[in-house]
């Protein structure tokens, strides 16, 4: 995707609302693709309308799955009927699989059809072109997959040619990544014997409990914060119905809106809380955050086990927070709206360890810096790690998102507390995983 528009944030004096977020990004992915994996008649509640799960969506179309979409009752999210002849009946698409921008999409559809008899050829926009595949193509080919891809195997295009029977394996991550274990474990429901995924660290698990929820027996062992994750081969996915939450990274920027404005009050409703995916909202309690978390009833839980919750944030005082590899790794997709909140807060954060941000749709730590820069902020790189001194009085200034959706937003948020008027250049990038943000943030203005 590149995006050319250029969004205009004034500051707001009061910032009051109740918002319904996006449904949740990773979930909503999982939940197409695991429909089509299922003989039978689907239903997906709550997705995400983001572009990234549209290109998941035109995905599963393309291998076979008859996938119709619907606005939700409120029009906010979609509902997505899904009837698929099941995994067996899957076909080879006619062209390559568009991924758009979406690693997620490549790489779980990567293990997808590297179980399947065909030959398949998965590719994106200038973006995503640049996001590594070696990771997956590794555990991918041990397991009896020929894929090759750009630079020595290193980039998209991504061919995969797929080997009915795949040989179980057991694979241990070099790099925290939920989207490398899911993709090995789709994988491995199309093997002979056990496949094992070990972490040392917990990413987040949407992908074993919608697992377990369709029938897949998933054992998962925790040990001293490693975990070890395993699905044995020839088990049938079943068709269920889904619900999706809220996605907690969509309410990421709002937590910080409220948390850094000096008159605030927001309230988020049914937000996924999922613990393997919390992440920022316990650091930014950590920070002093005032955040209230009600979860929707007494044993609050989506159709597969997803704790859900309405969240309110309030107008707080923060103080600088150390995170280290592990939370960076636990909070990765909001460490750039989490360098804004240290922008404020009383003290010198630092957070370490964080070179998986180069990694994504943009270099997010070059990004996150060069903009909160702009805005006034102090803050300096040195290799991975960022050292952010607070209490900075943010002032307006021209932004570049580099078509990164997370970036934009953050900037926008920013430019909410920053004197003066605030530029993004490139805005439209936010459509990707929230398309009605520009519009929510207006509406939140008191």
């Amino acid at each position: 995707m590149i995006s050319t528009d250029v969004a205009t944030v004034r500051p707001a004096a009061r910032l009051r609302g109740e918002l319904r977020l996006p449904g949740d990004k990773s979930i909503s992915h999982r939940a197409l693709i695991l429909a089509t994996l299922a003989a039978g008649e689907c239903r997906v509640t709550g997705a995400g309308d983001g572009a990234d799960v549209r290109s998941t969506a035109g995905a599963m179309r393309a291998l076979g799955a008859t996938v119709e979409v619907r606005p939700d009752d409120d029009g906010r999210n979609v509902v997505y009927r899904i009837v698929s002849p099941g995994a067996d009946g899957l076909v080879q698409p006619v062209g390559i699989l568009d991924c758009g921008n979406s690693g997620t999409s490549l790489r779980l559809i990567a293990g997808v059809v590297a179980g399947l008899p065909m030959t398949t050829v998965l590719d994106g926009d200038a973006s995503l072109r640049r996001r590594p595949v070696a990771r997956i193509i590794e555990p991918l080919r041990r397991m009896g997959a020929v894929l090759h891809g750009r630079r020595d195997d290193s980039l998209p295009p991504l061919t995969v040619v797929g080997h009915t029977p795949l040989q179980g394996t057991d694979h241990t991550t070099q790099v925290p990544s939920a989207q490398v274990k899911s993709a090995v474990l789709l994988a491995g429901l199309r093997a002979e014997g056990r496949t094992v995924v070990r972490e040392r660290v917990a990413t987040r698990d949407h992908t074993e409990r919608m697992l377990r929820a369709r029938g897949v027996p998933v054992e998962r062992v925790e040990d001293d914060g490693a975990v070890a994750v395993a699905v044995e081969g020839g088990t049938a996915v079943q068709a269920i119905d889904q619900h999706v939450p809220a996605d907690v990274s969509a309410a990421a920027f709002w937590l910080v809106a409220g948390a850094t404005h000096h008159d605030a009050e927001l309230i988020l409703r049914d937000v996924g809380v999922n613990p393997t995916r919390r992440a920022v909202v316990d650091v930014l309690r950590a920070m002093g955050a005032e955040i209230e978390e009600r979860p929707t009833d007494p044993t609050a839980t989506d159709d597969v086990g997803e704790p859900i919750a309405d969240l309110v944030v309030r107008s707080s005082s923060l103080r600088a927070i150390d995170l280290g590899p592990a939370e960076v790794a636990a909070a990765i997709d909001e460490i750039p709206v989490l360098c804004l909140a240290a922008t404020q807060a009383t003290g010198t954060t630092t957070i370490r360890g964080a070179g998986e941000l180069r990694n994504k749709e943009s270099d997010r730590i070059a990004g996150i810096a060069a903009g909160l820069r702009a805005l006034g902020a102090d803050v300096t790189v040195e290799g991975d790690d960022l050292t952010i001194r607070g209490g900075t009085a943010l002032r307006g200034a021209t932004t570049d998102s580099v078509d990164d959706h997370r970036l934009a937003m953050t900037f926008a948020i920013a430019g909410l507390m920053a004197s003066g008027i605030t530029m993004i250049e490139r805005s439209g990038s936010a459509s990707v995983s929230y398309p009605g943000f520009f519009a929510d943030l207006e509406g939140v203005r008191a």
